[in-house]
Parts: structure tokens; C-alpha cells; sequence
């Protein structure tokens, strides 16, 4: 693998969006069930990982190193990690492999380099460092929980490396006589993509620059630059604590706390709703508790009497109070003397014109005070019309009833009221003489009043 290809890989990692993310799954119209972060301990913050791949000696900025031409060698490496924040991680890095480069590759000029050296091979035995790593793509608006982030790290360490060089005729001698390790400080610097495969195990491709304070990781030292190498890998990675709780480096919240916000806003919708459902119930228990169709003052709930007319007094249950009965003092009517004697003296000056109901008009002063009598006393008349027995029977009662009407019309005239006087006829029926000679005839013939 050249150079190139190394350093078209890093910027590919580097470049790609941090928005691949996608929501999980939930029910279509389902609330959100979402808690607000309340501190790491509901989240798995400790993982291991695992990863192998191509150790350079060369960086994506700063270059290769004291040879022309480098070469990839396989790499593995493991970590142990812990979570602090849904962006920050520590993460303890090992690292191991070796390094190769050899001068087959003119230099820009097309000049081969002057170098004593052919080629080096550097053992790299161990490296172990502490990284700061920084999940760029936790804060996602669009959706609760990403399932690809990408994460940059720096941080430093140690290095444990053992050069070996090849002179241009073909002897291999040690950096150093002693077989030592060299140990180096190194700051490691790095970039990744990172894929969620479940709650337990995650996919991790990554690219670390390790920089080195030291020119002799070739084992040549030909300054000022300090060398450096570079790590790409993919791996796995375990999140490890109890089952049930989620990686807390995958948790957003930002988008957890729009979602709560969400459903805070359901729950006030629904809660609003139903109250506005209680008003509308209450609304109508009021028209029905006050409704009073017939405006009796008692509502139709209550009223046992519906339909009451108008302006009636009522009960408490709506039903007409009973009318009190009011009684009538009848005023005691004393007929005197006097009113005998009037009403008698009317009787005998009546006369009727001969057959017919005509009242002769010598008779109307009698008449009158019979009915200045009645106004005055508000007395009570009956009046009986009779006949003799001369022609039929059925003519009698007929004449006898028309004169006692035409009576009760010439004292109706006077100004008496007409349901004081009672006019009725007895025809022959009821004679006070005989028939048999004209005096007894004549007694026949009459009005009688009866006052009362």
C-alpha cells in the first residue's frame, strides 16, 4: 500500500457526514416514551475493544519518514473504555506490530537518496496510550439514537520499539547492541466511524497518527523532523453492564429532550381535551339542571308538573299550590213588611191585554217599584205565570209562561239583573179558584211573585 492510498482513506474517514444516523423504530402515532438524562448510571459506560489492520511509517500530515518508500504491515491493537458524557470518552489504547520502509523510490528529482541504509524493519512490541475521545455526532435534532457516529481522539503515551537496518550490501545490524526497547513519548492523534450493531457490540473503523519525541523510530537519525507512523483498523467493540440499559455514547440529548418536550405536549393536549370534554359535560348538566320550559321558576329536572300555565304559583316539586277556597258570607236578606206590600201591590195592578202577554201600561208604576226593590235589596225573584182553564191546555202553558217572561223582560229593562229573576209557566195546572164562574176564572189568571 503507498502513500497515496493511505492518505485518501483518512480524508475519506474524515469527510463523511455526521448526519448518517437513523431513529429506531417506534409504533406509527405511538408517545414517545422518553426519561431525560439523569447521569451515566442508567447507561453501559465501560467497553473493550478489538482491532487489527496496517501499521505505516508514515502520517496523513507530516509524512514519511527517513526512507522513500514505505510499507504496511499488519497491526492489532485493543482498548479498554469508559464513558464519561454522551461526547467524552477515556479510552486506554495498546497498539503492536512492526514497520518497514526501504529507499527503492527515487526522490522528486529522480535522484536516488544517499543513504548508508537500504531498508529498516522496526518491532513494534507494545504502545500504550491514553486517549481523550470526542463523539462529534451525539447532538443529532433529527433523530433519538444514531446508528453511525464519527469521533476524533488526541491524547499520549508511551512507545516500545526495537529498530533494525539493513546497509546497502545486505548486513542487518540493531539500532541498539543491547536489544532494548527504545521507549518514546507519542502523542497519538485520531478519527473514526463508528457503526451500532446492537446494544452489546459496535463496529469501529479507525485512523491514529502516532507522532513521536524522537527521530530514531527508523533507527536513523537524520533530523530535524521526528518521525511518526500511522495505525488504520477495524475492530469490535463490547459494551459491557447489565442487559436492558443502552450505550450511553449512542444517547442524544438534544433530541431526548425535544421528544420529552413532545410528549409533554401530548399529555397537556390530551389533558386539555379531556377538559374541555368535562366543561362540555358540565355545560350540559347546568342547561339540564336549569332548564325551565314551562317557567315555573322549577327546573324541567326537578319539576313533577311539567306544562304549568303561565303565571301559576307552584310548589318546590313544580305542581300548582292548592287555591285556597274562599268562602261566600251570604249576606242575610230580611224581607220586611214593606217589601210584601210592594211586591203584593204589583200582583194586583198587573193586567195583560185580553189572550196576549202585553202588560197594560197602567200596571208599569207597580212594576217599577218592584224592581227599585230588587236593585236596592239585590233580591232574588221567582215569577209563576198561570191560566185559567178556558182553551187547550198546551196554549194555556205557552200564555202563561210568555207573560211571566214578559214580566221578567220589563224588569230586566229597569235595570234588574236577569239571573235574579226566575220566569216560569203552570199553564191550568195549579188554579186558586174554580173555573166554574168568571171570578174564579179571573183569580186564575195571574202572575205570582215570590221574593227571596
Amino acid at each position: 500500500m503507498n502513500k497515496s492510498i493511505l492518505w485518501r482513506s483518512a480524508c475519506l474517514l474524515l469527510a463523511l457526514p455526521p448526519m448518517m444516523s437513523q431513529a429506531q423504530h417506534q409504533p406509527a402515532g405511538a408517545t414517545p416514551s422518553v426519561r431525560l438524562f439523569q447521569g451515566p448510571s442508567d447507561y453501559k459506560t465501560w467497553s473493550i475493544g478489538v482491532n487489527g489492520g496496517m501499521l505505516a511509517p508514515v502520517a496523513a500530515t507530516g509524512g514519511s519518514n527517513d526512507f522513500t518508500k514505505w510499507k504496511g504491515s499488519f497491526g492489532y491493537g485493543a482498548y479498554v473504555k469508559y464513558q464519561l458524557l454522551h461526547f467524552l470518552a477515556l479510552r486506554a489504547d495498546y497498539v503492536g506490530g512492526k514497520l518497514q520502509a526501504d529507499n527503492s523510490k527515487n526522490l522528486g528529482n529522480g535522484a536516488p537518496l544517499v543513504s548508508p541504509y537500504k531498508s529498516y524493519e522496526t518491532k513494534l512490541p507494545w504502545s500504550a496510550t491514553l486517549n481523550a475521545v470526542f463523539n462529534i455526532t451525539t447532538v443529532n435534532w433529527l433523530f433519538r439514537e444514531n446508528f453511525v457516529q464519527l469521533y476524533a481522539s488526541v491524547g499520549g503515551g508511551l512507545a516500545g520499539y526495537k529498530p533494525t537496518l539493513e546497509l546497502n550490501n545486505g548486513t542487518k545490524v540493531d539500532y541498539k547492541t543491547d536489544n532494548k526497547a527504545i521507549k518514546e513519548l507519542i502523542i497519538p492523534v485520531g478519527a473514526g466511524l463508528k457503526f451500532k450493531l446492537s446494544e452489546v457490540v459496535n463496529l469501529d473503523l479507525g485512523y491514529t497518527m502516532y507522532y513521536t519525541d524522537g527521530d530514531n523510530l527508523d533507527g536513523y537519525y537524520h533530523g530535524p523532523n521526528k518521525d511518526k507512523y500511522s495505525y488504520g483498523y477495524a475492530g469490535l467493540e463490547f459494551a459491557l453492564g447489565k442487559k436492558g440499559k443502552k450505550q450511553l455514547q449512542w444517547h442524544n440529548p438534544a433530541k431526548a429532550m425535544y421528544d420529552e418536550l413532545e410528549a409533554q405536549k401530548t399529555t397537556l393536549a390530551a389533558s386539555l381535551d379531556a377538559a374541555n370534554q368535562n366543561n362540555a359535560r358540565l355545560t350540559a348538566d347546568v342547561d339540564k339542571l336549569t332548564k325551565d320550559s314551562d317557567g315555573d321558576g322549577v327546573s324541567d329536572f326537578f319539576d313533577k308538573c311539567p306544562g304549568t300555565p303561565a303565571n301559576t304559583k307552584v310548589d318546590g316539586s313544580g305542581c300548582p299550590l292548592p287555591v285556597p277556597v274562599i268562602e261566600k258570607k251570604e249576606e242575610k236578606i230580611v224581607i220586611t213588611e214593606e217589601d210584601n206590600r210592594i211586591v203584593k201591590e204589583a200582583i194586583q195592578n198587573l193586567e195583560f191585554d185580553f189572550a196576549k202577554a202585553s202588560i197594560k201600561p197602567h200596571s208599569y208604576p207597580a212594576l217599577d217599584r218592584v224592581a227599585d226593590l230588587l236593585i236596592r235589596k239585590n233580591l232574588n225573584l221567582k215569577l209563576s205565570g198561570h191560566t185559567d182553564n178556558v182553551g187547550s191546555k198546551a196554549r194555556n202553558l205557552a200564555l202563561s209562561r210568555e207573560r211571566a217572561e214578559s214580566v221578567k223582560a220589563y224588569l230586566v229593562g229597569k235595570g234588574v239583573n236577569a239571573s235574579k229573576i226566575e220566569a216560569v209557566g203552570y199553564g191550568m195546572t195549579q188554579p186558586i179558584a174554580s173555573n166554574k164562574t168568571a171570578a174564579g176564572r179571573q183569580k186564575n189568571r195571574r202572575v205570582e211573585f215570590t221574593i227571596f
